[in-house]
């Protein structure tokens, strides 16, 4: 832990190139696509608008072996990613990109319980509309893929997660599998500001030529609406 923390305070001293975050979020473009808006099964979280401090605090503990992801941690390494100042320019570059706002959701069938166990067991820490907490590096959850957020929690709770907060394993020790997909599928419904959502018809400018999801599982960018 300590290792992890001492390169995120020391990333946090930098001022961020963003232009040079750009390039290297092409190592990332690879499984997170240029959007950066995840994939609606969950394999991938959407990382695009997350704020930018807990994107530093996952990347330094992915570096640091805190965090157990076997397809992300070669992703992460210095000598792919690039050092302290490149963590601190991926991170704004990624922390700017417009998101998706057709994350995926739950069955929609509990969502006022859903809300009672987020005001009751989420919000003091996560928001009242889902936001984070930047200074504490407490991830948003609005706009997050429901199934992500389940597989999330499955692993805190578990403890696979090693580098969760211990107060939020503790939390949600005693959710019933009914009252987890409540809570997740109300927070997967919770909406960023509009300025933070892409408009219809949205793709990344600066990766004109990638070739994006054939199997139709990534989030896709929104069709333009038909008046």
């Amino acid at each position: 832990m300590a290792l992890a923390q001492a390169e995120y305070d020391a990333v946090m001293t930098l001022k961020p190139d963003v232009d040079n975050g750009r390039r290297v979020y092409l190592t990332c473009a690879v499984c997170h696509l240029p959007e950066a808006w995840g994939s609606i099964d969950g394999a991938y979280p959407q990382i695009a608008g997350q704020l930018r401090t807990v994107i530093i605090k996952q990347l330094a503990d992915f570096r640091a072996g805190n965090r157990d992801n076997p397809l992300m941690y070669p992703f992460s390494v210095p000598s792919i990613l690039g050092g302290k100042q490149e963590l601190a320019d991926v991170a704004a570059y990624v922390a700017q990109l417009p998101m998706t706002p057709h994350n995926g959701l739950g069955p929609g069938t509990d969502l006022a319980l859903g809300e009672q166990l987020y005001e009751e067991h989420c919000l003091d820490c996560h928001g009242v509309d889902g936001e984070g907490d930047v200074r504490e590096h407490i991830p948003a959850l609005a706009g997050q893929h429901y199934a992500y957020l389940m597989r999330q929690f499955d692993q805190i709770r578990d403890g696979a997660r090693r580098n969760a907060d211990s107060k939020m394993s503790q939390e949600i020790q005693n959710f019933t599998p009914a009252e987890q997909s409540a809570v997740l599928d109300y927070s997967a419904r919770l909406r960023p500001p509009a300025d933070k959502l892409a408009p219809d018809g949205w793709t990344n400018p600066d990766f004109p030529s990638f070739v994006r999801d054939a199997a139709g599982i990534r989030a896709r960018p929104p069709m333009p609406q038909v008046p």
